[in-house]
């Protein structure tokens, strides 16, 4: 019964900035690691960034370290992702996912339907 469920991709020009978020249910969301990845078209994943349960830790891809920022609000079990200075090669599917532990591990357990980012004029 867990579910995740982004919102807040669209269209956005090159340079502006775009906040996605995750929401989470049928579980304790306060005890558990939270990921965003992403998927470019025509390419695989990518590891974008993750939180631990208590938010006080993160780590980001070096790829887009600077423009974005990984946050959770456990009272509302919502995952966020706050990009800036966003560019063409932003371009893909977000998904957030859930780990099965309290602090980030090498799998994911959970992920989203994902929502579309285009960034594009």
């Amino acid at each position: 019964q867990v579910q995740l469920v982004e919102s807040g991709g669209g269209l956005v020009q090159p340079g502006g900035s775009l906040r996605l978020s995750c929401a989470g249910s049928g579980f304790t969301f306060s005890n558990y690691s939270m990921t965003w990845v992403r998927q470019a078209p025509g390419k695989g994943l990518e590891w974008l960034a993750d939180i631990h349960a208590n938010g006080l830790v993160t780590r980001y891809a070096d790829s887009v370290k600077g423009r974005i920022t990984i946050s959770r609000d456990n009272a509302k079990n919502t995952l966020n992702l706050q990009m800036t200075s966003l560019k063409p090669e932003d371009t893909a599917v977000y998904y957030c996912a859930k780990d099965p532990e309290a602090v980030r591990g090498p799998y994911l357990e959970v992920w989203g339907q994902g929502t579309l980012v285009t960034v594009s004029s």
